[in-house]
């Protein structure tokens, strides 16, 4: 089995510590998802980018419509978060 190390709440500084710290004021915690690409904060700026315009920018389906498929998605494929 793979093994990524993942920076910890209290190893976190600079661009990830901004990162971190907004998904405590955001959710309560970091993810699991989200503390996975700690390794490089530049590529999770850019997917929480790619993820907020997904979910929030404009669209043709509901924000409701893209959290059905986002759930189903994730269950199709055995993902936990």
């Amino acid at each position: 089995m793979a093994y990524i190390r993942l920076v910890k709440d209290d190893e976190a500084a600079g661009l990830l510590r901004k990162m971190y710290d907004a998904a405590l004021e955001r959710a309560g915690r970091v993810f699991g998802i989200v503390r996975l690409m700690s390794r490089n904060p530049p590529v999770m700026r850019a997917s929480m980018g790619l993820y907020r315009e997904v979910m929030f920018g404009d669209s043709p389906l509901l924000r409701s419509q893209r959290e059905r498929l986002a759930t189903v998605v994730s269950r199709t494929n055995d993902c936990f978060y």
